[in-house]
C-alpha cells in the first residue's frame, strides 16, 4: 500500500494527514510541533509515508510577524528530520495552487476547501462527513488545521501520479479495528 504524508506546520502546532489509496484518511492529529518532530524522527512517521508533503510559507507582500517566521524554522527542522530518515526531501508546497486545486479560485477559504472535501469525498453525509462514535464517518476526528493537511495530502495524490501507486518495500501495519465500528480509528494519530 502507499501512502502520502502531508503536514500544515504552525509555529507551536502542526496538524498532519497520512492518507491511503482513494485517498482514505488513515491518520491524523494536530501535535505540539516538538511532538511531531519526534515522530518524524523516528519510525513511527518517519518512515510511515512513501511521499510526504509539507505547506511551505509563501510571501504576498504584506508585513508578517514573529509567527511566521518560526513556522518557517519548524518547516526547515521538519524537512530536515524527513530527509535525514528516509533519504528524500519533502515537496514544500505553497498554499495557493491547493487552493486552486481544490476551489478553482485562489481568493478561497479554509471553509471553501472543507466544504469541497467534504463534497468529493463525503457527499450528502450529515456533519461534515464525520458521522458518529458509533458510526464513523469519512472525516471522523477531522477539525481545525487537519482539514488543510488533508487537503495538501490530496493536493498531492492528484498531482503526482505515482504518489498513490509506488510500492512500500515494508508496509505499514494496518490500524487496529475500532471495537464500536471494526474500522480503523485515524482519529487516533501515530503516537
Amino acid at each position: 500500500m502507499s501512502t502520502i504524508l502531508a503536514i500544515d506546520p504552525g509555529n507551536t502546532e502542526s496538524a498532519y494527514a497520512l492518507i491511503g489509496p482513494e485517498c482514505r484518511p488513515l491518520y491524523h492529529e494536530k501535535i505540539p510541533n516538538d511532538e511531531l518532530l519526534r515522530g518524524l524522527q523516528r519510525a513511527a512517521i518517519g518512515t510511515a509515508a512513501d511521499h510526504v508533503a509539507i505547506e511551505m510559507i509563501a510571501s504576498y507582500g504584506m508585513p508578517v510577524g514573529a509567527d511566521v517566521f518560526e513556522t518557517c524554522v519548524w518547516i526547515g527542522r521538519f524537512a530536515e528530520a524527513i530527509e535525514h530518515r528516509t533519504g528524500i526531501a519533502p515537496d514544500l508546497i505553497k498554499r495557493h495552487p491547493v487552493k486552486l486545486h481544490h476551489c478553482h479560485s485562489s481568493k478561497a477559504k479554509d471553509s471553501n476547501i472543507t466544504r469541497a472535501l467534504v463534497d468529493r469525498f463525503a457527499h450528502g453525509q450529515p456533519n461534515y462527513g464525520k458521522g458518529t462514535k458509533a458510526a464513523p464517518g469519512w472525516f471522523h476526528g477531522f477539525k481545525e488545521d487537519v482539514w488543510q493537511a488533508y487537503a495538501l495530502a490530496v493536493y498531492v495524490a492528484d498531482n503526482i501520479p505515482t504518489a498513490l501507486t509506488t510500492p512500500t518495500p515494508d508496509p505499514v501495519p494496518a490500524a487496529a479495528p475500532s471495537a464500536a465500528a471494526g474500522t480503523a480509528r485515524p482519529d487516533q494519530g501515530l503516537f
